[in-house]
């Protein structure tokens, strides 16, 4: 094992990291974004929406991201359409978790009694102020625990980014394998990257967790 070489090349695979963190972040909150628009719509029933967010939600769960990364990155461009490579990665992350915040949310949400619903309306809310100030809440409550381990998933998933030559983690392990065939050294490295992102997110996801729990 090559210690000089991992002390040499850890500069290398933290920028790699931060590139791996920043477009990970970007498409996590578009999913919710987009999980929280497509939840109301299957909660509420919307006629013409309903059949469109269905459709998107199992399109979205049946694809791997790598395919849908192939069709932004490699696809579009045949029909003159050029997305640049981080671009791809944050809407195809967004588009992949969009469908999971979804299921979460609209789970959390058809968690709620019915009679939470009853009783903003005898309070003389309406549809949009109870879903806004009775229902999401409570649903956002009751949903943390699937949409912190879709974080989690989301982030493990950020390793296909480099087919779209985005700079990322696996991207740098890549190419440290390729110019220097340090192949036991680069995976440590690559290894111990990932843990230092996503270890410190499952504590504090088990720690809200159990803040909720309690009561916060």
């Amino acid at each position: 094992m090559d210690i000089d070489f991992m002390v040499k090349y850890a500069p290398f695979f933290a920028e790699a990291a931060w590139t791996t963190l920043y477009i990970g972040a970007v498409g996590i909150f578009f999913s919710f974004l987009v999980g929280l628009a497509v939840s109301v719509i299957r909660y509420k029933k919307i006629p013409f929406l309903l059949p469109l967010s269905t459709a998107y939600v199992e399109l979205s769960r049946n694809t791997p991201l790598l395919v849908q990364l192939f069709f932004l990155y490699f696809g579009l461009p045949k029909a003159g359409i050029h997305i640049p490579g981080e671009a791809c990665a944050a809407i195809g992350l967004s588009f992949l978790g969009g469908s999971y915040m979804a299921e979460a949310l609209r789970s959390g949400i058809e968690s709620v009694s019915v009679s939470q619903y009853e009783s903003g309306a005898a309070l003389g809310l309406t549809d949009h102020q109870i879903l806004r100030f009775v229902l999401l809440p409570q649903a956002l409550s009751v949903s943390l625990p699937p949409l912190c381990a879709n974080v989690l998933f989301l982030i493990k998933e950020t390793s296909v980014f480099s087919v779209c030559a985005v700079p990322d983690l696996m991207y740098a392990a890549k190419d440290l394998i390729g110019l220097y065939y340090k192949t036991d050294e680069t995976l440590c490295l690559l290894v111990a990257a990932y843990l230092i992102i996503l270890l410190p997110i499952s504590a504090g996801a088990s720690f809200l967790e159990r803040r909720l729990r309690h009561g916060l």
